[in-house]
């Protein structure tokens, strides 16, 4: 079973902004319709939207307010429960890995749901097409249409690529519409090219991505940097980052000869993981990497691969490089960066699928048993949000503060959006002719609202 789905959201940050919009589609293995699933919520109250994604997806100032809709709580529990029910399926999106589910497991870690990987659970796991389509490009070009941007390069935005593919009826900036372009896209591929979708559909098991990896033998892995065109590079196994077992080194053969570099010293394999061009890669196993197997790989690449299979201390030298790359530096200061920062107890999962299950005033007295700090945090706000009656007056109007501050900094670093940011895009808006006057005048209503409050 395939569960292609998409979000439309108030901004491009999963830490601070929300999915206003949650669209799904079941598919049975060949694609053929189980059931649909398009449900929207409120704007949480601490949030302020973006103009640009209010622009773009046409969403209104009524639509985001609208009290018929579940709030942003409310709508993360339908999520989970769709998900649990749906499983196990493949849960397929376009850009998905980089942003779709960041936005799912942001709603579940700001909400409280006690799993924040429920893509990944109950023999679920993840497809991301974008991935497949750069796939599609460098092993089999002539299966789709390669649509040109402004720029005369060649572009795959799904809004682009799916109606020069044949889907006329694609509905962009609207979830669902995405969903059903996602699906057009998916067939093309696994009709036109069966093998590029027979080897992505192994690599969206970690567990086969890992073995195909552990093999030492060389193999093409296909990545998309910036605006150029995705490429393959011609590389094997290479070491694992000991913090971090997902993360795997991935040595190119084609840019160096191992042996050459084996006695450096540290600073070689920090600047081969570092350097640019990189000549060692870092392959996160977990986000449906794209490895492939090759046939008739020059007898000077097998050796460097044998060469790095036959020294296990020089591959465990380059995964300890790769672990100083990516060491954690100083804890982020706001609780909705630090989702990764721990995993939660035994205790505080018991207390999360409680939560979930009774009312607001039975949560207040869940949240003071928390051992994790970011549950407290996190965990009262909810209570501002959907039941502030529940808090004292100096609770409540610290809250009220620290919103009102975070809206009104002008730090044009604040990861979230801020009223100047939101002047700079009312203006660029109005400057590209991306709204006409009345829904400018609208946007500049709403705006004014949250300077006031």
């Amino acid at each position: 079973m395939f569960a292609f789905y998409d979000f439309e959201t108030t901004g491009t940050s999963p830490d601070f902004d929300q999915p206003i919009q949650f669209a799904a589609i079941l598919t049975d293995d060949d694609f053929k319709q189980v059931e649909r699933i398009d449900i929207r919520c409120q704007l949480a109250a601490h949030i302020l939207p973006a103009p640009w994604a209010m622009a773009v997806t046409g969403v209104t100032p009524e639509v985001l307010s609208d009290q018929s809709r579940p709030t942003w709580f409310e709508f993360t529990q339908q999520m989970a429960d769709i998900i649990e029910r749906w499983a196990p399926a493949t849960w397929v999106g376009y850009n998905s890995i980089a942003f779709d589910e960041e936005f799912f497991r942001q709603s579940f870690y700001q909400n409280l749901q006690p799993n924040l990987y429920l893509t990944q659970f109950n023999g679920n796991n993840r497809l991301d097409m974008m991935k497949v389509v750069f796939s599609t490009h460098v092993l089999a070009q002539d299966a789709l249409q390669w649509p040109l941007n402004g720029k005369g390069q060649r572009s795959f935005k799904l809004d682009q690529l799916a109606p020069a593919n044949g889907f006329t009826q694609h509905d962009a900036h609207d979830a669902l519409g995405d969903v059903e372009a996602t699906i057009h896209i998916a067939k093309l591929i696994r009709d036109r090219a069966p093998e590029v979708w027979a080897e992505c559909l192994r690599n969206r098991d970690k567990h086969d991505v890992n073995a195909l990896l552990e093999t030492g033998r060389p193999l093409r892995l296909i990545e998309r940097f910036g605006a150029a065109p995705p490429r393959s590079y011609i590389g094997s196994f290479a070491g694992r980052n000991p913090d971090n077992p997902n993360s795997i080194g991935f040595f190119d053969l084609q840019l160096s000869d191992p042996e050459a570099l084996a006695d450096g010293g540290d600073e070689v394999w920090v600047a081969a993981v570092s350097a640019t061009p990189k000549l060692v890669r870092t392959v996160a196993v977990n986000k449906c990497p794209s490895p492939f197997e090759i046939n008739g790989v020059m007898p000077e690449m097998v050796q460097r691969a044998e060469f790095l299979v036959n020294n296990p201390e020089l591959r465990e030298r380059i995964g300890g490089a790769l672990a100083g790359r990516y060491a954690d530096g100083e804890e982020p200061g706001h609780v909705e960066q630090r989702m990764y920062s721990d995993f939660y107890t035994i205790n505080d999962r018991r207390l999360l699928e409680q939560f979930q299950k009774v009312d607001w005033s039975d949560r207040l007295g869940i949240i003071e048993r928390f051992q994790d700090i970011r549950l407290h945090q996190l965990g009262k706000r909810l209570i501002f949000l959907y039941q502030p009656n529940l808090l004292s007056d100096e609770q409540r109007k610290s809250m009220e503060s620290a919103i009102q501050d975070r809206w009104l900094s002008n730090d044009p670093e604040t990861p979230w959006m801020t009223i100047p940011k939101v002047a700079e895009q009312m203006m660029e808006i109005e400057d590209q002719g991306a709204a006409g006057s009345p829904e400018l005048a609208i946007l500049q209503k709403y705006y004014r609202q949250f300077v006031n409050s």
